[in-house]
């Protein structure tokens, strides 16, 4: 195997590879190729071998951010902004396919690509972005666990945003069990939200033709000033870019064989894991406001806090059992949003610095910085402060979008990097359709952000 990784495993072309003074340092080393795979038999039993990376990184396009920008989107437009949660999985779903690959194609992960195509100075600011994001999304992540505590049993919110911090305990038993164990946890959490938000469609009943006009694109979407900003907010809580980091790497936890023929059917059934598991997500975000546009939009309330929502879904519904099954949600969604956010933030400063930190002194670090935030607004604004912390932060996620997006379509369409398993012409030109969407949007939030417009 080490003889087929040292020549395949580095893809087609000599563009990724490290140099012998720095030494092939695979990305997550420790469960690298660890999971087996058939090399025969009936496709849906490889498939189910292949399955598992693609749900843990859906759990990054459902996290407590998502909950934020969705609600208010719902609360106040209606079912308009469900195109843009439709487009934004779409992205997401070409671009996570993208992203696994790389990693399948040339055994590098998006942070190392980079490492190695890049001038150093560029590497750096490209890892500063990179940083900036996971800080933003451990933001969510805290203040979501934290209100989840707070609502299920009542701890208040600074001392659950503490409590967060023992999360990096759990990541870790998982991890040294094996990395099958890691994605039965996610997957397990996942039904767990898929289930409770099903159940709360059936309560709200919302109308049928006003959910399928919502995926309908409006222009108002662009030109209303405050739709932009929750629409590009919805953006960055969807197309998450510390995933396009995560995927790349760890598709290559599976034991495909390290050979041409090899690469392109775990390519496949990498890309089908992922759109698959994105469809989950495109679910999930889509009932979250589909409730918000159905409860609180239809009866007049503008709802942009988390716990409004849990305060007024049984009233409004009629039924108790509705602010529970919203709460546990919550709490499912951010313990696993811990899992991914962790691996993402080893594989980043492994990739770009070749620093290896041990999982619970890294999540500490990034947790910590994440806190800090929380427990600071929540003393100076009291509780509301923090669901406009929440939306802030999906924005700061849509910012780094294009630092990770452009680098990756850039390795992906190239021959020299990918071989042949550069991507086609059309498909390039449409990721840079998505690249170019991506930055056109961001610019136009800054401009009218800083301009007051």
């Amino acid at each position: 195997m080490d003889a087929m990784n040292s020549k395949a495993g580095d893809g087609s072309s000599d563009g990724f590879r490290l140099s012998r003074r720095e030494g092939d340092h695979r990305s997550l080393a420790e469960v690298h190729a660890t999971v087996a795979v058939p090399l025969h038999g009936h496709w849906l039993r490889r498939l189910l071998a292949f399955s598992g990376p693609g749900y843990m990184v859906s759990v990054g396009y459902m996290d407590p951010g998502n909950w934020a920008t969705d609600l208010a989107g719902g609360s106040k437009f209606g079912y308009t902004l469900l195109a843009v949660i439709m487009i934004s999985n779409l992205m997401a779903i070409l671009l996570q396919a993208l992203s696994a690959r790389l990693g399948i194609a040339t055994g590098r992960d998006l942070a190392q690509a980079c490492r190695d195509a890049y001038p150093r100075p560029v590497g750096w600011l490209l890892w500063v972005a990179c940083e900036l994001a996971i800080i933003a999304c451990d933001l969510a992540e805290v203040i979501g666990t934290a209100i989840a505590l707070k609502l299920l049993f009542g701890i208040p919110l600074v001392g659950g945003a503490l409590l967060t911090a023992l999360d990096a305990f759990l990541v870790l038993m998982l991890m040294s069990r094996g990395f099958r164990y890691l994605e039965a946890f996610i997957i397990a959490l996942l039904i767990v939200i898929a289930s409770c938000f099903a159940a709360q469609i059936v309560l709200a009943a919302p109308p049928v033709a006003a959910v399928f006009k919502g995926f309908i694109p409006s222009p108002e979407i662009v030109t209303h000033p405050e739709m932009l900003y929750i629409a590009i907010g919805i953006l960055g809580a969807t197309v998450m870019p510390h995933n396009l980091y995560l995927h790349s790497s760890i598709v290559q936890t599976r034991a495909y064989e390290r050979t041409e023929a090899g690469k392109r059917s775990a390519i496949r059934f990498a890309t089908t894991d992922s759109t698959i598991a994105l469809m989950l997500a495109l679910f999930v975000n889509a009932a979250i406001l589909i409730v918000a546009a159905a409860v609180f939009h239809a009866g007049g309330k503008d709802v942009e806090e988390i716990e409004q929502a849990h305060a007024l879904l049984s009233p409004l519904l009629g039924v108790g059992i509705a602010s529970t099954l919203f709460a546990v949600a919550l709490l499912a969604s951010g313990l696993n949003s811990t899992v991914t956010a962790t691996l993402a933030g080893q594989i980043v400063m492994e990739g770009f610095l070749h620093i290896r930190l041990p999982h619970w002194l890294r999540r500490l670090i990034t947790r910590a910085i994440a806190i800090v935030p929380v427990v600071v607004v929540t003393a100076l604004y009291g509780e509301s402060g923090t669901a406009k912390l929440l939306i802030a932060s999906q924005v700061v996620l849509s910012m780094q979008l294009p630092f990770a997006v452009i680098p990756l379509v850039q390795f992906v369409s190239d021959k020299r990097k990918m071989g042949t398993f550069a991507i086609a012409r059309p498909v390039a030109a449409l990721a840079w359709i998505v690249a170019g969407i991506i930055v056109v949007l961001n610019v136009k939030l800054l401009i009218e952000t800083f301009m007051g417009s």
